[in-house]
């Protein structure tokens, strides 16, 4: 299959509200709407572990297209996350969902191509 390529979003979000960091609540709700954005399709519950030190939240979406995952660090007030689809999709205003969601300041975004041959 020549010329099959995935796509991955590398992002990185700066200047958060620290309190928006560690509410799992905001970050299902990140997940959902990236799913429903994205049409993704999880294959299970996402799995979420909360820090104790920080409230930092660490997240996974195993997919059907591959796999969706963040990490906050309410310490420094930022949020990664990271999506990786098997096959091309749309690409989806991740700036200003996480602007809106988490009060970004600075939300930067890679898009990057996963040829497979």
């Amino acid at each position: 299959m020549t010329g099959a390529v995935g796509l991955e979003w590398v992002v990185e979000a700066h200047g958060c509200d620290p309190c928006a960091l560690t509410e799992l609540f905001r970050l299902d709700q990140l997940f959902e709407a990236l799913i429903e954005l994205l049409s993704l399709h999880p294959l299970g519950k996402t799995t979420w572990h909360q820090f104790p030190d920080t409230g930092g939240i660490t997240g996974l979406s195993l997919l059907a297209e591959s796999h969706l995952a963040c990490h906050t660090f309410p310490e420094f007030g930022s949020l990664c996350l990271n999506v990786f689809c098997c096959r091309p999709r749309p690409d989806a205003d991740l700036d200003h969902l996480l602007k809106q969601r988490f009060g970004a300041s600075h939300v930067h975004v890679r898009r990057i191509e996963r040829p497979y041959s």
